[in-house]
């Protein structure tokens, strides 16, 4: 089943493309890999499909109807910057999910906090960039969303919290939902991708089945990342 579809898709800012002309589907059951150095548009897509920048151009179709307020409950955006004040618990967190999302799990919640080894009674202004990044991750993946979009949810991260990340992001991929995952650390990312696709300065330049694109080219996904944004 095809959640997510992208048609010539293009968001300018100043008359220039971030996003340009991009076409794309999502489908039900896979963990997508959305890859590019920074500034390659991954952002602005994920922003512009998740309804936070209007399109310039082309159509985005979520499930069976258009971006707005019913494909917010339908897709679960986590941006890179920080998005939790720093006076909150992360009892408040979850309380502030739950308020905001219909399809917020707390008992989820409690589960991933666990496996997180984070507590309830500590303030988001003690964490560090990885526990921080663990509690975004939690957050966002304890709803009940049809498409999660996970943008450089590895960023500044040692390697013990990027094994818990991506063991989470694993656990919560199911039949009946899409995972996408921006990133520019591959080596990290790679093994858990069933689908990449390469933007560069906007376009997408590379979309199809990991395993297919491997054997296509006779080397990995790192190595083919290497070549094209050298």
């Amino acid at each position: 089943m095809i959640l997510l579809k992208t048609e010539k898709l293009t968001k300018s800012f100043n008359g220039k493309p971030a996003v340009n002309q991009v076409d794309t589907e999502f489908e039900a059951g896979k963990i997508y890999g959305l890859l590019g150095p920074n500034g390659s548009g991954k952002s602005s897509f994920m922003k512009t499909v998740a309804g936070l920048f209007y399109p310039t151009s082309g159509k985005i179709t979520v499930i069976d109807g258009p971006v707005g307020v019913p494909s917010k409950s339908k897709v679960a955006y986590m941006p890179t910057e920080p998005f939790f004040y720093d006076y909150m618990t992360i009892k408040v967190v979850g309380d502030f999910f739950k308020d905001f999302y219909e399809d917020f799990d707390p008992d989820l919640f409690g589960q991933q906090l666990d496996y997180m080894q984070l507590t309830p009674d500590m303030r988001v202004r003690s964490l560090s960039s990885g526990m921080a990044a663990k509690l975004k991750v939690a957050a966002t993946m304890s709803r009940k969303a049809s498409v999660y979009m996970l943008d450089e949810p590895l960023n500044g991260i040692d390697l013990v919290a990027r094994d818990k990340i991506i063991t989470s992001i694993i656990n919560r991929a199911a039949p009946d939902n899409a995972i996408v995952i921006s990133s520019h650390l591959i080596d990290s990312m790679e093994n858990i991708l069933d689908e990449v696709m390469f933007l560069k300065e906007g376009k997408l330049v590379i979309n199809g089945n990991a395993e297919e694109i491997r054997e296509k080219n006779g080397k990995s996904i790192v190595d083919l990342y290497k070549e094209v944004f050298a």
